[in-house]
């Protein structure tokens, strides 16, 4: 599917929908009722989109996968008031505990996404790929990526429940709060994605530049002009070339 075709059915399926089930269906489908089916249309389309579309099970689909189910679960939490604040933060809170721990146990989540990201097409790209994300520079880049992901989703969280709190102030089940919610939503679809854009475009940079430090230049064009695999193959074979010249000079003396 499309790139754009993809990101337009995100946006329509993940909030356009939602929003206007919560704030239209109300009397048709009962305050409830359109709460729920408002909630579950994101969930569904994430699976649609894992095993109709994308039908490709990693890292990622997995951890997209696993947020889905816990964002399914939550749905039939019927709460408001400051739970109903904490409900809807929860996916950040996840988020963020996920992202440390892979901090603390010196495996920066970041890598994996990366990696799957990267998609190497042969076992030896991988292992190359595998040993350039090792290097300090690239391991570095990749815990201040996990942290920024970290940082940015504890400061949108923390937004998400303090606007959840304010705005959405009626009883669960009444038609109030279902448009409430509406409310929220429609901000922090955009304002919160905003940041969280930001963050991957400075993470981008900051891997792309520490793994370029340790590829070879081809001598008739700039790196960024370059094929990535091409100039990783390239840092093997001067590595294997570099191994072979200590060994040969180990047997020599």
């Amino acid at each position: 599917m499309n790139s754009t075709v993809k990101l337009v059915l995100d946006v329509v399926m993940g909030a356009v929908i939602p929003i206007v089930i919560l704030n239209t269906l109300n009397e048709q489908l009962g305050t409830v009722t359109a709460y729920v089916v408002a909630a579950l249309v994101p969930v569904v389309w994430v699976f649609i989109d894992l095993f109709l579309i994308t039908k490709r099970f990693n890292f990622i689909t997995s951890y997209v996968g696993a947020f889905a189910v816990v964002r399914g679960i939550l749905a039939f939490w019927f709460v408001d008031g400051i739970q109903f604040a904490l409900k809807d933060t929860l996916g950040s809170i996840f988020t963020v505990g996920v992202f440390w721990v892979s901090i603390i146990i010196h495996k920066p989540i970041v890598q994996y996404f990366l990696m799957q990201g990267m998609a190497p097409a042969s076992p030896q790209q991988e292992t190359a790929l595998k040993a350039l994300l090792a290097e300090p520079k690239v391991y570095q880049s990749l815990v201040r990526g996990t942290k920024i992901v970290l940082l940015v989703n504890l400061a949108t969280g923390v937004a998400n429940f303090i606007l959840n709190f304010q705005i959405v102030v009626a009883d669960f089940g009444t038609t109030a709060f279902n448009q409430q919610v509406a409310q929220v939503n429609a901000i922090t679809r955009i304002a919160l994605a905003i940041p969280e854009y930001i963050g991957i475009g400075l993470i981008v940079i900051l891997i792309r530049r520490a793994m370029y430090y340790y590829l070879p230049e081809e001598d008739d064009q700039e790196q960024d002009e370059s094929d990535f695999w091409e100039l990783l193959q390239r840092r093997e074979i001067q590595k294997r070339e570099i191994q072979e010249y200590g060994i040969q000079e180990t047997l020599s003396s």
